[in-house]
């Protein structure tokens, strides 16, 4: 048996579920236009409240309509998208958020930067670049002449983090200036327990 029904109430349901999902159409199309991943991601988010909405109303709807149990099960349909799609963003966002390495590729024009940033460059320790986001955090080890002035040093170390920095995958840069390649690990390793 169907429950009672005020057809003023499902015209305002109707009405209000219409208006929303039109409403986060239009943001979704409007926010799919840029470029950055944060407002891409809420053309994303807006998606996933039309596509739930549109089955919420249309289960409601065909419930009322028909049979009482399509509402239930428009609510597992909508249960298991939702699942479905958390599972999907976790497995297409897990590498940006662990600090997964850089491709062979970005750090050989990493090195290549660093290498040609300045004359006085004797030798390039290291150079990392792993994920933070959707960018790079950037650690390189350079070697200077012994003899040079700390502040010569800086300036090279800080102009080229600037210049790493400047890079649009880079989200920072670390550069730590050295005089000598043939030193002990400068921080006590972890004994084993």
């Amino acid at each position: 048996a169907q429950p009672d029904r005020d057809p003023v109430k499902e015209k305002w349901m109707i009405g209000i579920m219409v208006s929303a999902t039109v409403v986060k159409f239009v943001l979704m199309a409007y926010c799919r236009r840029f470029k950055n991943e944060i407002v891409r991601a809420y053309a994303q988010d807006h998606l996933f409240d039309v596509i739930t909405n549109g089955i919420g109303l249309a289960s409601a709807v065909l419930a009322i309509r028909f049979y009482w149990w399509i509402d239930p099960v428009g609510a597992i349909i909508i249960a298991l998208y939702t699942m479905g799609n958390w599972a999907k963003t976790v497995m297409e966002n897990v590498w940006s958020l662990i600090g997964k390495t850089a491709p062979a590729e970005y750090l050989a024009k990493l090195t290549y930067l660093i290498w040609n940033h300045d004359k006085e460059i004797q030798h390039i320790e290291t150079v990392r670049a792993y994920t933070f986001g959707g960018n790079y955090f950037v650690e390189v080890d350079i070697v200077l002449p012994g003899d040079m002035s700390l502040s010569h040093a800086h300036n090279i170390g800080e102009t080229l983090q600037e210049k790493l920095e400047k890079l649009p995958e880079v989200e920072r840069a670390f550069v730590h200036v050295d005089f000598d390649i043939t030193h002990r690990p400068e921080h006590k390793p972890k004994l084993a327990s």
